[in-house]
């Protein structure tokens, strides 16, 4: 076997035991990326029940100003020509992989994985605050799920430019020490 088959087949299991057992605070902000990003598929998955007529009604607290079947049944929440909460959904869906790619040092070995990261969830949270905003101003209801959604891509934009930073400081150190080299 050559050395480089050798080394091949090392990088899984780096990998997993570095998901899986490491304790350094961009893989725990990673873990929290999944966490938050699974409760608002939850969340989504109950709109996303009632908005394709799976189910026939959300319930909502027993708090005045909430019915959540108006939110999901406005003409914002198809305005796209799919259901928002399909999209919600499908893209909340989509921070898991990106959560988990890479080892511990990821924002030093592949920068730009953590920096699509925050840039997806970035835009995911001002959507979510247009959605939000939407939901008193025109709508005049709120939507309890609606809420754990918008919630949920705050909290996920807040964790993913954390290790964006760090992503953004090395390749500032790699352009540094490119141009040291060219001198």
């Amino acid at each position: 076997m050559s050395n480089l088959s050798v080394i091949e087949n090392k990088k899984p299991q780096k990998l997993r035991r570095e998901l899986q057992e490491s304790d350094k605070s961009d893989l725990n902000v990673r873990r929290a990326v999944v966490g938050l990003s699974l409760v608002g598929i939850a969340a989504m998955t109950a709109v996303t029940l009632f908005q394709t007529g799976i189910v026939e009604h959300l319930p909502d607290p027993p708090i005045d100003g909430f019915d959540s079947d108006k939110v999901n049944s406005s003409d914002t929440a198809y305005a796209l020509g799919v259901p928002d909460g399909a999209l919600s959904l499908a893209s909340l869906a989509a921070n898991i992989p990106l959560a988990a790619y890479g080892g511990e040092n990821r924002a030093r070995e592949m920068p730009l994985v953590p920096l699509a990261a925050a840039a997806k969830a970035t835009v995911e949270a001002v959507v979510a605050g247009w959605y939000f905003y939407q939901m008193p101003t025109k709508e005049k209801a709120w939507c309890g799920y609606c809420i754990v959604g918008a919630m949920t891509n705050w909290g996920i934009a807040a964790l993913t430019l954390m290790e964006a930073k760090k992503a953004w400081n090395s390749l500032k150190g790699q352009k540094g020490n490119v141009k040291k080299e060219k001198v």
